[in-house]
């Protein structure tokens, strides 16, 4: 559900749509959320022993903090879908819910009488998401997934360049991009379901994957565009393979990467950077010409041609630049505090901001703060 502050419910966009979720680990979990946030009314179906998140860091016994966070603004049911009776009681629950969500294990649905087609049978008008970790039909499909091996496989790792004292792939620890891009994807999927059915009467199954959305999260760097590509991913990829097949490091491969990338974000280098100040750090997002130019005028840059019309980020030079731009940058961030640049850039409306953990950072005070959310039992 929604919340006001001083924590009283209201309804959202969702209000009078009831999920029932048969959800485990993030993906799914997090979908709830979502739909939960915007309004529905949602019920998480868990084993009798619980959620395994439940116990994970756990301080208050059974509420970790995890299981908090994935499960706020639900209601809960403890049903043994490995009885009979408890997938029978699963199914009698099912014609009172618009929607139903999964992220079981490939083919448990199916042993349970809880995949689709059956489903249908009981609430024809049902909107029914599957969350998996390769997707249908492919040679995979009959796997698991979890965020580490995904993000693996799909190539975020190696784009996040994160080494480990021996050289090793480092998984990017600070949030599980595949689990909740999928999330996120499926809720997407529901809500284009849920108004088809407004339309028409009919339900849907949506699919979502942790492959798919991991991947179009990447966007640039996996699709194909053969003009650019023949002259900066092309080259790189021959590079690569040549290295693993002479048996190279990961780090001869991230080093390649990182030229590759050099030719491409030559205009941008420096402009979505972070920067230690005279007392902390600034990242700037000046990703369009109006704030690089309010970057350019408070660091009294007089001489980069990045934004104009013939600008070749190709051009050695122009690569070249780029380094001694940010060593420029770097220099004159040093000489003043974090807060007289966040007061100089944001003058003019410039994109930049203060840089801190999550841990330290709080709603700004001209939003209201949320209230606790709890998981509703």
């Amino acid at each position: 559900m929604a919340w006001q502050p001083g924590g009283r419910r209201v309804s959202g966009p969702l209000a009078g749509v009831r999920v029932l979720e048969f959800s485990q680990v993030v993906a799914a979990p997090f979908l709830g959320c979502v739909l939960a946030d915007l309004g529905a009314d949602v019920v998480k179906v868990e084993p009798p022993d619980g959620d395994q998140h439940r116990r994970w860091g756990a301080i208050v016994p059974n509420e970790g903090k995890r299981f908090q966070s994935l499960n706020r603004n639900k209601r809960g049911i403890a049903i043994d879908l490995g009885n009979p009776a408890g997938r029978d009681l699963a199914r009698r629950l099912v014609p009172h819910f618009d929607v139903v969500t999964q992220n079981l294990r490939p083919g448990a649905a199916e042993r349970y009488g809880l995949d689709y087609e059956t489903l249908r049978e009981l609430r024809p008008d049902l909107v029914y998401c599957e969350i998996t970790g390769w997707g249908h039909g492919g040679p995979l499909s009959d796997r698991t997934a979890t965020d580490p091996t995904m993000t693996a496989f799909a190539g975020i790792i190696v784009g996040g360049a994160k080494v480990g004292p021996e050289g090793e792939p480092l998984h990017l620890a600070a949030s599980a991009f595949a689990d909740y891009s999928a999330g996120f994807s499926g809720a997407a999927g529901i809500l284009a379901a849920l108004f088809h059915r407004e339309r028409t009467g009919e339900g849907q199954r949506v699919e979502a994957s942790l492959l798919r959305s991991s991947l179009a999260i990447q966007d640039t760097v996996v699709m194909r565009e053969p003009v650019s590509d023949a002259l900066t991913r092309d080259p790189m990829v021959e590079k690569v393979r040549a290295i693993r097949a002479r048996g190279g490091s990961y780090e001869e491969i991230l080093e390649v990467r990182a030229g590759q990338r050099q030719s491409d974000t030559a205009a941008l280098r420096g402009f979505s950077h972070a920067y230690q100040t005279a007392d902390g750090l600034v990242m700037l997002g000046a990703i369009t010409p109006r704030t690089r130019a309010l970057v350019r005028e408070a660091l009294e840059i007089t001489d980069d041609r990045a934004d104009e019309p013939d600008y070749d980020a190709s051009d050695p030079a122009s690569i070249a630049y780029g380094d001694e731009r940010v060593a420029y940058m770097t220099a004159r961030f040093a000489e003043r505090t974090t807060a007289e640049w966040m007061d100089d850039l944001g003058a003019g409306g410039g994109n930049h901001a203060p840089r801190q953990g999550p841990q330290k950072e709080t709603p700004p005070p001209r939003h209201p703060t949320p209230a606790p959310a709890h998981p509703r039992r």
